[in-house]
């Protein structure tokens, strides 16, 4: 039997601020519109943390079963690869935290809009066939698009729908470079197991790019958030304060550019998830502040 802590390590907390941010954003312009439901935010943020320790175990689950994560592979726990809890268990995990998804999200759908109904159906699907099902793409290397909207424009223009009645502009605008910290995320997660994924035939993107060109990639997300961040100075001056998160990104940047493998990149990791938290704190911020003038 698994214990208490290494269910919680199974549940990859390093990647929770990939749900917790999208919503905070998606809170700052509500604020900065002036329609800001706080319930509402609460909801679609246990919602959004459901869905993300949910695709965790399932991506344990799924990988597990087909052999792709062993004892001997670098990162967190792996509850079903490591044998410290029986699939069916890891299984039930992840459809417990669906479930719970799902109905919290019926809440919002019953207050907002029937076609929420139909967003939270696709989210779940996409959650469970990214590495599970016969043809999960997540092995064919599109992972990353996934992210890019589920965990960027769908978590970050939801939030502010089901708030606003509405999307404004804004909310797209917010939205693109939250996505980006989101791919940020899985892209250095996927160089540090490029050996290991590509000897399991699990072609993720940054095997098929390889180690050089993913490099590239990871170093292009980090920029281009901030550069797409500060159009948003545009709406209202304070937006600038994102640029307050830049240190952060430094020591990410340099493992990355200097070429770490393996346990470096799991702290490049760490480090990638305090900068994306950082960055969403102060762009919720900057755009709830722009409801001051």
């Amino acid at each position: 039997m698994a214990t208490l802590s290494q269910w919680v390590a199974g549940a990859r907390p390093r990647t929770l601020p990939n749900s917790i941010v999208p919503v905070a954003v998606g809170t700052g312009v509500a604020v900065g519109v002036g329609g800001a439901v706080w319930w509402k935010a609460a909801l679609a943020l246990l919602v959004s943390l459901a869905l993300q320790v949910g695709v965790n175990y399932a991506n344990d689950y799924s990988d597990g079963v087909r052999g792709t994560d062993t004892e001997e592979r670098v990162g967190p726990m792996r509850l079903t690869g490591s044998g410290a809890a029986p699939p069916r268990q890891v299984l039930a995990a992840a459809w417990g935290c669906f479930a719970l998804a799902g109905v919290l999200g019926l809440v919002l759908v019953a207050t907002s809009s029937w076609w929420l109904l139909l967003v939270g159906a696709a989210a779940i699907a996409a959650a469970w066939y990214y590495t599970g099902g016969r043809t999960p793409y997540g092995y064919r290397g599109l992972g990353e698009v996934s992210v890019f909207v589920f965990f960027g424009l769908v978590a970050v223009v939801g939030t502010v729908f089901v708030q606003v009645g509405s999307v404004p502009w804004q909310a797209w605008a917010a939205a693109v470079p939250i996505g980006l910290l989101s791919c940020s995320v899985l892209v250095i997660n996927n160089l540090r197991d490029i050996g290991t994924d590509a000897q399991s035939d699990k072609i993720t993107l940054a095997v098929r790019l390889g180690e050089g060109r993913t490099r590239v990639l990871y170093q292009a997300c980090l920029v281009g958030a901030f550069v797409i961040a500060l159009f948003a100075v545009a709406v209202t001056p304070w937006a600038a304060l994102v640029v307050l998160a830049a240190p952060l990104a430094v020591r990410p940047l340099r493992r990355v550019r200097g070429g770490q493998t393996g346990r470096d990149l799991i702290l490049g990791l760490g480090e990638t998830g305090k900068l994306q938290m950082a960055f969403g704190a102060l762009l919720t911020a900057g755009l709830a502040l722009g409801a001051l003038g």
